[in-house]
């Protein structure tokens, strides 16, 4: 995995910045300030930014919960996979 020939990456990302290696988990949060409670924010992080990226998020009462990261599955136009 890494880059494709268009200069796009073939995965998903940490958040963190400067940072690119492969997300291994999705930090969903919001700001009650200004989402309504039910809306979630998602921000990716590898294994060795999870914690830092969730204590900026707890320290500022926005973290909500950590789930593994998924990469979506694509489909064709005829269902398969």
């Amino acid at each position: 995995m890494g880059m494709l020939p268009d200069g796009e990456q073939e995965f998903a990302v940490c958040s963190r910045k400067g940072c690119r290696a492969p997300a291994g988990w999705e930090l969903l949060w919001n700001n009650p300030r200004i989402h309504t409670p039910d809306r979630r924010k998602v921000w990716l992080a590898c294994g060795e930014h999870r914690d830092w990226l969730e204590d900026y998020l707890q320290t500022r009462s926005l973290w909500i919960e950590t789930v593994p990261h998924s990469e979506p599955t694509v489909t064709s136009q005829d269902g398969d996979r």
